[in-house]
């Protein structure tokens, strides 16, 4: 797994933004904001919805330190969009991993590569900074939700607040 310290692998994925698919590419986002970079196992699990709609309640919070979200797994976008159209919408990216499958996640090393969930991504979380470097790091276990706290600190300091 990518540590920090390390600078961020660059992609280009599809994306949904409330609901409207786009082609995005990670350095352009870092480029804007600092980027936390969430990695679910799948659309549908019940931590993963809770997770990104606790982003968006919280999204205050986040661009108070100057901060924007992007929600990556390895299920379709279409999925994504059909969750997204259910839980959301989200002022946030929702990304697909999809094809090849999983690349970026085994890129960052957050791919399952053994049961249970072989194929998914682990539930991961890297805050990336303007310059493209990982400042945080950390993978949860599947049924945990990520401590949205450790991630304000961590942001918090890129912010200078």
């Amino acid at each position: 797994m990518l540590q920090a310290g390390d600078m961020a692998p660059d992609f280009d994925v599809p994306v949904l933004i409330g609901g409207v698919r786009k082609q995005s590419r990670l350095s352009e986002q870092w480029s804007r904001s600092n980027l936390v970079l969430a990695f679910y196992p799948s659309n549908w699990d019940p931590v993963s919805t809770r997770q990104m709609v606790a982003y968006q309640v919280e999204r205050e919070k986040l661009e108070a330190r100057q901060a924007e979200v992007l929600g990556i797994s390895v299920d379709h976008i279409m999925n994504a969009a059909a969750w997204e159209r259910e839980i959301g919408p989200f002022d946030f990216l929702l990304a697909s991993d999809f094809w090849p499958h999983g690349a970026i996640s085994r890129e960052y090393g957050v791919l399952r590569e053994t049961d249970p969930f072989k194929g998914a991504s682990e539930r991961a979380i890297f805050v990336i900074d303007k310059a493209g470097r990982i400042r945080f790091a950390r993978i949860y276990p599947v049924d945990q939700l990520p401590d949205f706290d450790e991630t304000l600190a961590v942001l918090h300091d890129l912010a200078g607040l």
